[in-house]
């Protein structure tokens, strides 16, 4: 029988090897495109209005109505698929995630308490399907593989690492805490992406983006505490949220490690598709390393031959994964990183929300004011970043043509 388990209750008896990861989840595949993308509107602001002047019986107006009617369909439709394919592949990822990391299997000789006996295994079923979708991307976008890259694959080592550690970090806290508590925990990555930025990069950050990440992470800390339905949890959550913290550390490493990439060999001659097949090729290798190196192959080959439901969670992962990572490259191209960061903070509170009613994850009324703070510092600084982008648009648009 296969049963499942609250992602809170303590495995003293399952052990994760120190093997290793990714899911670079959608905030590392935004940071590739992110910072050479300008805003663009929600929707193409060419719809019909009876503001638009065009004097009735005008054939030329007519048409240019019609034209901007089908422009503002077409625009419609490219947001809806974006929303969708976003939200699905996303939603899904988080739900098999989850699923897979806290639901009681069969019991094998070598994993006599039936959890999935490796984290790193789930990384690299990720990593290994991500790498096809990579390879095919490229060799459509620029006929070749590997003869237009101008950055060495291994300047993609040092992110792939860190890249791997946050994912099998990520997978491994799922045993100790909830995935609402790990959704909400991980906004607090600002503080870390700000540190490595001036650490790596020398960035300096005005003062209010410290204080809304001192914000963010009083309303995660605030969820992290309430968020526990019994003290007996305390030690176990201790070690969910260690796990976390290794997580945004190294994901803040990674994205920064891109960013520095993109500079050095320049965003012209390094893409995100480039710089997604780099990144996962140095990741299969070290995970396949981490793999073969703790023993875990033989363990999850077994594991897997009696729990067939398992390899089929693991599929789906990786399938949700890689579509989800295309599903970004292609939003941030059609409507910029403004509105795919709106759509994936709405992913983000949904996915909460089915979690704690698919696996009984009980929200307290105090750890939901922790989750509003964190989410509403967040649209603050969504609407924060609009309004400069908008002022910069403005500033170009009125400076004098030399």
């Amino acid at each position: 029988m296969v049963r499942r388990r609250k992602s809170g209750d303590s495995d003293n008896s399952s052990s994760h090897r120190a093997g290793l990861t990714l899911e670079q989840e959608e905030g590392d595949s935004a940071n590739m495109q992110s910072s050479n993308n300008e805003t663009k509107p929600l929707m193409i602001s060419g719809a019909p209005s009876a503001a638009t002047g065009i004097p009735l019986g005008n054939e030329q107006g007519a048409n240019a109505a019609a034209a901007a009617a089908a422009d503002f369909y077409a625009s419609t439709m490219k947001f809806i698929f974006c929303f969708c394919g976003l939200q699905a592949s996303y939603l899904t990822w988080g739900y098999m995630q989850e699923l897979i990391m806290t639901t009681q299997f069969v019991p094998t000789e070598r994993v006599p308490d039936g959890t999935f006996p490796s984290a790193a295994f789930c990384v690299f079923s990720n990593r290994f399907l991500a790498v096809i979708v990579a390879v095919i991307a490229v060799r459509i976008k620029h006929g070749a593989v590997f003869a237009n890259n101008k950055a060495p694959l291994m300047a993609f080592t040092p992110c792939a690492l860190s890249n791997t550690m946050s994912s099998w970090s990520q997978y491994a806290s799922l045993k100790f805490v909830s995935f609402p508590v790990q959704t909400v925990f991980k906004s607090s990555k600002i503080i870390p992406v700000m540190i490595m930025g001036r650490f790596l990069k020398g960035t300096n950050y005005p003062l209010g983006q410290y204080g809304e990440a001192f914000l963010i992470t009083t309303g995660v800390a605030i969820f992290s505490i309430f968020s526990k339905s019994s003290d007996k949890e305390t030690e176990t959550e201790l070690l969910g949220l260690l796990f976390l913290l290794m997580y945004i550390v190294f994901d803040s490493f990674t994205s920064q490690w891109q960013d520095k990439i993109y500079v050095q060999y320049g965003r012209e001659n390094v893409d995100p598709y480039q710089m997604m097949l780099g990144v996962n090729i140095s990741a299969i290798c070290i995970t396949t390393a981490g793999l073969i190196l703790s023993g875990d192959f033989p363990i999850v080959y077994e594991f897997l031959q009696a729990n067939p439901l398992a390899l089929r969670y693991n599929i789906i992962t990786a399938i949700t994964s890689a579509s989800g990572q295309l599903c970004i490259f292609y939003t941030i191209k059609e409507f910029g990183p403004i509105v795919f960061t709106i759509v994936m903070t709405t992913r983000q509170m949904i996915s909460i929300c089915i979690s704690s009613v698919v696996f009984q994850h009980p929200i307290s009324i105090k750890a939901s004011l922790g989750a509003v703070i964190v989410f509403s510092v967040l649209f603050y600084q969504i609407r924060r970043k609009y309004l400069a982008r908008l002022q910069k648009q403005k500033n170009t648009a009125a400076a004098p043509a030399h």
